[in-house]
């Protein structure tokens, strides 16, 4: 819907408003027009029903206006003594349009002074969760969400199982654009899994002033872009937007590009305009090398300084592959790998990386040799271990799947570009070549209507030659390499994509664990209440925040003591 849908939706709700509840206001002692004055209306309703004026702005938020008309509607027929649980019922169930009943069909008395707490323990206990959750879904929303990160794209920097505070307001609270939704979840309800959702009405994409903007390196919350895989290997049959963007799955991921930078990649480094990337030092660069060892690798002569508690999926290897049959699927009788698949052991080192993509790869099939996930400074390490023939980094060949999917480009994971990213303002010339490059900004991103008829391009009905963005974009990678779904894969990522930027790890453990025990056993205490961005090494702060939990259940202790006297 547009803005002017909206307008004229919002003035339909006010005539609907008025024709259900202006009997009530002379009632109350007020006139019947103050019911039709937009805002006012709503203003004078408060101080009919003895509530806060400040509530009026809750009804313009949405997702916590779903909550708020309710309890509205309920305060307003208990003032006029339709207290009842049949009344509260009945206008629940008939969206508000009770009151038209009471209006029209009832002589209902003015109760000024009625009494606000609840009737009943059940009432309180319905009022408290109620506004409990406007609290936190005011606070999801537009200042803080808790995000759990689901894969190892940004391994060493943050783990599978981190749990982190996504701030919203950083890079501007996005106004949700889904109005009707469940709160506090995202695109699926719990335990059913269905939509949480309705795809419309849709209110048209707004966002809050930020503090800053997106910098280069910053790790980023947001909406993936290709929310299906089709587009991405290159099925132009449909378009991917079949979720509104604010239910579109979250991820996170680092900004190496930002909007205007050109970028390329060189053997698996990037380079933003012809300058080599230099990473904060938090962050550790991850590639697939090829180790060779002078022995039949096994429990004994696995390099054990590759194992530490960030390593839980090698250590898998060790204590699973070796020894469980199920897992052994293809073994020569020199106890080498004969094959990849989703039981492999190079799967298990991948950290469970899809096994199609495992198959890039090309996994030798000696008993000596096995490609491990490493940083620079673990790749040094393993060339001094005794027992290393050799280290080898892999490199990717041209793969069709690497955006813009063009196969004669020849671009691979590793090589790659250049590569501009777009800016909001930009303008760049359009033809069969650079089409593909900005054809999903075009059509799906900034909702054009693109039409390619033999050399020549229409957008929205008309020749072009150019096109000039209407927002920015980012260039989102994760840290390891060889081993993360990005924008390689899928292109830009739109600022009308971004949630916000992850600023604490709250909680850590190892998500893979494979009971509630073992999981129990894998908590991160170190990393509990770590700054997510900075220099050196992550510092806990849990022991503060530990204690300023304690004081604060103290005082409400003492508080609590006190107002019972």
């Amino acid at each position: 819907m547009t803005f002017i849908e909206w307008f004229i939706f919002f003035l339909s709700v006010q005539v609907i408003h008025f024709l259900g509840t202006w009997k009530l206001y002379i009632k109350a002692g007020r006139k019947a027009w103050e019911a039709a004055i937009p805002i006012y209306n709503g203003i004078v309703l408060m101080q009919i029903i003895n509530r806060p004026k400040w509530w009026i702005f809750l009804l313009f938020i949405p997702v916590v206006n779903l909550l708020m008309f309710p309890v509205i509607w309920i305060e307003t027929i208990r003032t006029f003594g339709f207290h009842k649980k049949i009344d509260s019922f009945l206008v629940l169930v008939s969206l508000g349009f009770y009151t038209y009943y009471i209006n029209y069909t009832k002589d209902p008395k003015y109760y000024a002074e009625r009494s606000l707490k609840p009737r009943s323990e059940l009432g309180e206990w319905v009022s408290s969760i109620t506004f409990a959750i406007i609290a936190a879904t005011l606070v999801h929303t537009y200042f803080m969400q808790p995000f759990t990160i689901p894969t190892s794209s940004l391994e060493k920097s943050l783990l599978v199982g981190d749990y982190l505070f996504v701030s919203k307001f950083h890079y501007g609270a996005r106004i949700p654009s889904t109005v009707v939704a469940a709160p506090m979840v995202h695109d699926s309800l719990p335990f059913v899994k269905n939509a949480s959702y309705l795809k419309k009405p849709q209110l048209p994409y707004t966002r809050l002033p930020g503090i800053q903007k997106i910098k280069n390196n910053d790790i980023v919350c947001f909406n993936w872009p290709a929310d299906t895989l089709a587009t991405m290997w290159g099925d132009t049959s449909g378009k991917f937007t079949y979720k509104p963007v604010d239910k579109k799955t979250n991820y996170v991921k680092r900004a190496v590009g930002i909007a205007g930078d050109t970028l390329e990649m060189k053997n698996g480094y990037f380079y933003i305009n012809g300058v080599k990337n230099q990473l904060p030092d938090r962050a550790k660069l991850q590639f697939y090398y090829t180790y060779e060892a002078k022995k039949p690798i096994s429990q004994a002569t696995y390099p054990s300084f590759l194992l530490n508690k960030e390593r839980t999926r090698v250590y898998k290897i060790l204590t699973e592959y070796w020894n469980n049959p199920k897992v052994q699927v293809a073994l020569k009788k020199n106890g080498s790998l004969s094959k990849i698949g989703s039981d492999s052991l190079y799967t298990e080192v991948a950290g469970g990386v899809n096994p199609e993509f495992a198959n890039r790869l090309k996994m030798t099939n000696v008993d000596n040799k096995i490609n491990i996930n490493l940083t620079e400074e673990e790749v040094a390490l393993l060339r001094k271990y005794p027992l290393t023939i050799s280290v080898k980094k892999i490199n990717h060949g041209k793969d069709n799947a690497i955006f813009p999917h063009v196969e004669s480009l020849g671009w691979s994971q590793d090589n790659f570009g250049p590569i501009y990213i777009p800016k909001q303002g930009a303008t760049v010339s359009i033809n069969k070549s650079t089409l593909p490059f900005y054809e999903q900004i075009i059509d799906n991103y900034e909702n054009n209507d693109l039409q390619v008829i033999g050399e020549n391009i229409y957008i929205n009905g008309e020749k072009a030659s150019e096109y000039t963005f209407k927002q920015d974009y980012f260039y989102l990678i994760g840290d390891n390499r060889h081993n993360s779904l990005d924008g390689r894969y899928w292109g830009y990522v739109p600022f009308d994509h971004v949630l916000g930027k992850p600023v604490m790890i709250w909680f850590s453990w190892d998500a893979n664990a494979a009971s509630i025990g073992e999981k129990l056993k894998s908590i991160r205490w170190n990393r509990m209440f770590t700054t997510v961005h900075g220099e050196g090494e992550p510092v806990s702060y849990r022991y503060l925040v530990l204690v300023l939990i304690a004081l604060y259940i103290g005082y409400s202790f003492y508080k609590g003591k006190k107002s019972k006297k």
